[in-house]
């Protein structure tokens, strides 16, 4: 018979996503990079429809126009409500083409941020796993990493630059070709990472209890191993994101990305140099977006490896 008088204090239940989400909120840089990401995000996604200035659009009528704030500074300046972000010398539009470039920027980071983190992961997960493969992937491993990235960069964009603008198109055959290089050349990172975290993961008991009741490897790996693993493999993936970015912005830079007629924040900021002195907001735009973006990228990581660690999310 149950006592009434004296009943038992309830706790109240938590999921583990509450709790997660209780200590991403503390972490406020991350707040602010996560809120910035997703802002940047949807401007490049969605700005297109609501700015609807063709990137390209030449306007020699309306060239060399500056951006509105400058008229904070500077009452003689010529601007134009019309083009808020000003014009360059041709007279395309600045917003126009900080949207279209972010765009690319953008697609270009998340699309070889996913691949970097597959071969990544696999990688890291059948080296640590599987103990007669740990040798040949760690010295594969090795061997990517010692390799020089941007003379690699710059070969491989010189191979296989034509024939996929022949096969894709010149827009399609430069991202698949970009994506590509950057995903197999910044993968060892994260496979070395997520390595180490399963070689512990491994020997621990609650892998142990579920290889004794006849789980099979695929089991343990998908049901035991990886979910532990999430956390460097989310802090990876931020990390990622941002030096596809740099790269790509890098690749574009040095006029080796997409095509000159191609937005990207790199092929502006290219564009911009020659001009810099008399025009330095050309150069300030993309930069800052390219540094906001990465740096917001980072703090965002820095927030989700404090989040899904539970060794830090208890304290």
């Amino acid at each position: 018979m149950t006592d009434l008088s004296n009943p038992v204090p309830t706790q109240p239940s938590s999921s583990q996503m509450q709790d997660v989400w209780d200590q991403f909120r503390k972490h406020k840089g991350a707040l602010l990079g996560g809120g910035f990401l997703l802002f940047i995000t949807l401007a490049v996604l969605f700005g297109p429809y609501i700015w609807t200035l063709e990137p390209q659009k030449i306007d020699i009528r309306n060239k060399d126009m500056r951006p509105i704030y400058m008229a904070l500074f500077s009452g003689d300046v010529k601007t134009s409500w019309g083009h808020p972000f000003g014009t360059d010398q041709l007279g395309r539009d600045g917003l126009s083409n900080m949207l279209a470039g972010g765009r690319a920027s953008m697609a270009v980071g998340w699309a070889a941020m996913l691949l970097t983190l597959f071969i990544g992961t696999l990688t890291g997960v059948v080296a640590g796993f599987f103990r007669r493969f740990d040798g040949p992937l760690m010295r594969l491993t090795d061997l990517f990493l010692s390799l020089p990235i941007l003379p690699l960069l710059l070969v491989a964009v010189t191979l296989f630059r034509e024939p996929l603008r022949a096969s894709f198109g010149p827009e399609g055959g430069m991202f698949i070709l970009i994506v590509g290089i950057i995903g197999v050349t910044s993968w060892m990172p994260t496979a070395r990472i997520v390595r180490g975290d399963v070689l512990a993961l491994k020997e621990r008991e609650f892998v142990l209890a579920a290889r004794s009741i006849g789980t099979t490897n695929s089991g343990l790996i998908t049901r035991h191993i990886l979910p532990n693993v999430l956390s460097p493999i989310m802090v990876s993936a931020t990390l990622g994101l941002a030096t596809a970015i740099i790269t790509e912005s890098a690749l574009s830079f040095l006029g080796v990305g997409f095509p000159s007629d191609f937005p990207t924040w790199g092929k502006m900021l290219a564009d911009a140099v020659d001009r810099m002195e008399n025009f330095p907001e050309r150069v300030l735009m993309p930069g800052m977006a390219i540094s906001l973006t990465v740096l917001s990228v980072n703090y965002l990581g820095d927030g989700l490896r404090d989040a899904l660690d539970p060794r830090i999310r208890g304290r």
